[in-house]
């Protein structure tokens, strides 16, 4: 066989033999390979793996609906493999008998794996589809709200995000880059299905050396930094965004200096918001004054960029941070407006970005291809939910809810089958997300590792890694693929998804429907064949798949025209009309308006957040708390490895905090300290910089949830403690998590220590 790889959601990674075991090293062409995935093999190997199927006490002694309140807090019984198979069954009939397939949760949110066959989503959506389906999410934490939005107002952002502008012409033509939120290089070391050459980096070097200048307009210095790239920071108050992006569009109106022929051509709507811009509506012009006294940014400087950002070619990216948060629709529709005044959207190197730097494929000049799919079948099942409205429908079945324009209502859930993801690390408010946890009967969760949400289940099957199987990874705009031979034998009793669902089928009366008499190789065979053959309709020409294995790795022929976003429709918006409904760029929307939402209405407006360092609530609670993606792990994915724990502070995460109020509470550098709202408590460890604004804290999600079971302090830095649990707007329910007042207290004496990554106690019947 030729040379191993393996691939992950952090890159490829050339497999070697050292000391006759097999260690991991970056792919060579790599310019910039993560540091996260090479400590995949040691992870993989940690204690707190879960090494048999294992049954929470009551519910194997009492039955489904047993002692729910003990979720995380009861021990386990380990059981046979067959034996926890059989209960999952018998389960399974029985809801489905007694309440429908609408009472059966399918959860599946999270980056499981790289692999396109052994992804947990595809998986367990194809069973729960031949057993009769299940209730659904729609839309992603990611990026919730303007999924939802964006295609009312200019196009889906699953058409977005692979045609941004490319780097190579954004190093040409680009002279002025304002980043809202930041350019952030640890956000771009992931793709899903796996990053290859990580190119942001390189990227933003290449611009800087072509003469570009950027401008970070952010609550936190660091998100946009490279080694000998200048960057001016505009530090502004979280949540306040909008009312930057109204002023700016004021100057732009006020100094003559918007593109006429642009809004009148390629956009409908822009005289109803240059009413609310000039103070018609309301009476309030959205002056710079104004936006100063809501931001924290002086007004001069406010005019100066609008000047600046007219005067030349210039990119505005927005972050995907800005919309989890209250409102988080306006922030996009405001880079929209100022964009369409500035008239270069469609130019080279001009317009606007929606997540440059947020995952590595945005703005690559890869083809776009699909790769190889499991197909999941078709789901009989109507219901479904928004993603972050998790704990919503636990608590409140039969509530109505609206979403994009309609009213639905929550089902009564009875059961939960998870399989890849961690809500107990991406939801919001995990106090409540806990109670809510009480409510179904019975919880079964496939797990590697034993995370709260395995700790909180009442049948845990033991699954396998990357590293345990073999699979196929491709990312659409990543430009390889890669065959993942397996590289390690199983940990423990571990199985593959396929083989679980393959062995439920069985007892279900579906196995021919789920697996169509194919076992794994002939699977990959199948997927890879469908993948090349219509690869070859686009004129891509693979290798059989016998080829590809053997060698191990394919690169597809990189694509000879670079690309400007809009490009074709700027040229000729009546010949390439927007899927919106003028085939414009929707300033205003009708649609929106009509629906009558008090939080989203036609046009993009300042809203006053229920929690922000302008309201009431600041008084009692004076910093503002951002969440963002951590350096060291994807999202809490191998946060048990040394290299994530290595950049901890007293074992719990990293709370960055101005020097200015750690002095007015007494904290240093490196002090356990207590952050507290309302919604719950938690310790991390104080890390004093002025990379931070003044008002403002920063924690990292993806601590692995760790309460005290005595007092429900959360001892290991999860933010999601602390974070709001409600929708972004009426229209897309996205969530809330920027959206956050604490207060910190420290420094914390003989804090309890972390137990995150211990397993959780067992007991025998």
């Amino acid at each position: 066989m030729g040379k191993r790889y393996t691939s992950s959601h952090w890159g490829i990674y050339e497999v070697e033999e050292a000391a006759g075991r097999p260690v991991l090293k970056g792919y060579h062409r790599d310019p910039d390979p993560s540091e996260i995935g090479l400590h995949f093999l040691t992870a993989s190997q940690h204690r707190c793996r879960v090494v048999r199927p294992a049954v929470r006490e009551s519910w194997l002694r009492e039955g489904p609906g047993a002692r729910t309140e003990g979720r995380g807090r009861e021990p386990f019984v380990e059981v046979e493999w067959n034996e926890a198979l059989d209960l999952i069954a018998q389960e399974l009939e029985r809801v489905r008998r007694t309440h429908g397939n609408a009472s059966i949760f399918g959860g599946s949110y999270g980056w499981s794996s790289a692999g396109r066959f052994h992804h947990a989503q595809s998986q367990i959506h194809r069973f729960l589809n031949t057993i009769g389906g299940y209730v659904r999410h729609r839309d992603s934490y990611s990026i919730g709200a303007v999924q939802v939005f964006m295609r009312h107002v200019l196009a889906p952002m699953s058409e977005l995000e692979f045609c941004h502008t490319t780097w190579p012409i954004l190093r040409d033509h680009t002279r002025l880059f304002v980043a809202f939120g930041g350019l952030p290089i640890k956000n771009a070391q992931v793709s899903s299905g796996g990053a290859a050459r990580h190119r942001v980096k390189e990227g933003i070097a290449a611009m800087a050396a072509a003469g570009c200048k950027f401008v970070n307009i952010s609550p936190v210095r660091d998100n946009l930094v490279i080694d000998g790239v200048d960057v001016e920071w505009i530090p502004l108050r979280p949540n306040t965004d909008v009312a930057l992006m109204l002023a700016l569009a004021y100057v732009l109106e006020t100094e003559g200096l918007a593109d006429r022929s642009f809004l009148k051509r390629c956009t409908t709507g822009y005289e109803i918001v240059r009413e609310y811009l000039i103070g018609g509506q309301d009476g309030t012009p959205k002056t710079p004054e104004w936006a100063s006294n809501i931001c924290g940014v002086p007004g001069e400087r406010i005019r100066l960029l609008a000047r600046q950002m007219q005067a030349q070619r210039t990119m505005m990216n927005v972050a995907w941070s800005l919309q989890r948060a209250v409102f988080g629709e306006q922030p996009y529709w405001g880079v929209i407006l100022v964009a369409s005044m500035l008239g270069q959207i469609g130019l080279p190197g001009g317009g606007f970005g929606v997540g440059y730097g947020m995952t590595n494929s945005i703005g690559s000049p890869e083809r776009s291809l699909a790769g190889p799919t499991l197909p999941q079948g078709a789901n009989p099942v109507r219901e479904f939910i928004p993603v972050a409205r998790i704990a919503d429908l636990l608590l409140n079945p039969g509530t109505k809810f609206t979403y994009d324009g309609m009213e639905y209502t929550y089902p009564n859930i009875r059961f939960i089958y998870w399989a890849g993801g961690n809500p107990f690390h991406h939801h919001q408010d995990l106090n409540r997300l806990r109670s809510a946890w009480e409510r179904p009967e019975t919880i079964v969760v496939h797990e590697q590792v034993w995370t709260a949400t395995a700790k909180r289940a009442d049948i845990v099957l033991p699954v396998t890694t990357t590293l345990e199987r073999n699979d196929i990874s491709f990312a659409n705009r990543e430009g390889y693929l890669v065959a993942m031979r397996q590289i390690v034998e199983p940990n423990g009793e571990a199985r593959d998804d396929y083989e679980i669902f393959s062995r439920l089928a069985e007892r279900l009366g579906t196995q021919q429907a789920f697996t169509e008499d194919r076992n794994v190789e002939e699977w990959l065979k199948t997927l890879y064949e469908d993948a090349r053959t219509k690869w070859g309709r686009a004129g891509v020409e693979a290798p059989s798949f016998n080829s590809f294995w053997e060698q191990g790795l394919f690169e597809v022929p990189r694509e000879e025209v670079q690309r400007s976003m809009l490009e074709e429709f700027r040229r000729d918006p009546e010949a390439n009309p927007l899927a919106t409904p003028s085939g414009l760029i929707e300033l205003y929307s009708s649609k929106i308006d009509l629906l009558g939402l008090p939080d989203c209405t036609g046009h993009v407006r300042w809203q006053e957040p229920p929690e922000w360092l302008g309201s009431e609530k600041a008084k009692s609670y004076p910093l503002h708390l951002l969440s963002d993606q951590p350096v060291r792990r994807l999202h809490s994915q191998l946060d048990h490895s040394d290299w994530s724990r290595r950049g901890k502070i007293a074992d719990r995460e990293a709370v960055f905090i101005h020097p200015d109020d750690a002095r007015e509470r007494g904290i240093r550098h490196g002090d356990v300290v207590m952050i507290h709202n309302e919604r719950g408590r938690c310790l991390a460890g104080a890390h004093v910089s002025d990379v931070i604004m003044r008002g403002v804290v920063r924690l990292a999600t993806g601590a692995w949830y760790d309460p005290d079971p005595d007092d429900d302090l959360e001892k290991h830095g999860n933010p999601n403690v602390l974070t709001l649990d409600t929708g972004s707007s009426g229209l897309s329910q996205g969530c809330s998590a920027q959206t956050c007042l604490v207060e910190i207290s420290g420094p914390v004496a003989d804090p309890p220590p972390v137990t995150a990554f211990e397993p959780p106690r067992f007991t025998t019947l």
